[in-house]
């Protein structure tokens, strides 16, 4: 009897040792784990741990290099978004920095806050979207995602209806599209986060959404690798 009871508690130690280093290594794993420098397909390099309000784009003016070749060795995709901790690879380059705070005015802004029912590249009524679409929560209102200077507007732009693009003066610029209320015109400069329409309904949808695309020249990029 007393061995039986022996041989009982040997095995629930044995199972609750076993349960707490499956759980010990378990968080082990989804901790922040900061790579060493190393080769990527042959390639020096550094990684960099994505910190809380990093895009992808300041991470590439951080290390000078260009935001394609970060996403393309990277292999992440048009819909892809980055988290906190996540490892990006920066290729050529020594070691990891950190972010100054000057760069903090040049980030762009969600336009609208919303949910995005249809993203950079996705097939939506029939065209391959060229920004993103965002049903907006609550609040209708559209912020300028950087300053700049309000250099397009249209009251009726083809199916997109009110339709106005602000230039920053870097080469990028900002589109907003699908709007019930425009209040600013061409020539007018506007600041960041400074309310400049209400997102409606329209052309082929009458649901309610902005549409917002991201610039560079007249190359539209993905906003959500310029959005924190």
């Amino acid at each position: 009897m007393r061995e039986h009871i022996f041989n009982n508690r040997k095995k629930i130690t044995y199972l609750l040792t076993t349960i707490f280093y499956l759980l010990f290594f378990a968080g082990c794993a989804s901790a922040p784990y900061i790579k060493p420098a190393a080769p990527v397909a042959g390639i020096p390099g550094v990684y960099h741990r994505v910190e809380k309000g990093q895009t992808l784009w300041k991470i590439s003016k951080l290390y000078n290099v260009d935001l394609d070749r970060i996403t393309q060795i990277n292999h992440i995709s048009d819909t892809s978004n980055i988290e906190i901790g996540q490892l990006i690879f920066i290729p050529n380059r020594q070691k990891q920095v950190s972010l100054p705070d000057r760069y903090a005015s040049e980030d762009f802004m969600w336009p609208v806050k919303g949910r995005v029912i249809a993203a950079f590249g996705q097939v939506f009524n029939n065209m391959v979207n060229k920004g993103i679409n965002i049903q907006p929560y609550d609040n209708l209102e559209v912020v300028a995602s950087r300053a700049g200077k309000v250099v397009f507007y249209k009251d009726n732009f083809r199916h997109f209806g009110k339709t106005l693009i602000i230039d920053h003066g870097d080469g990028f610029s900002t589109v907003y599209a699908r709007n019930a209320q425009v209040f600013v015109k061409a020539g007018d400069s506007v600041g960041k986060g400074s309310v400049i329409a209400k997102t409606g309904c329209g052309g082929r949808s009458k649901s309610t959404y902005l549409h917002f695309e991201i610039r560079k020249g007249y190359a539209p990029q993905n906003p959500i690798f310029y959005l924190p």
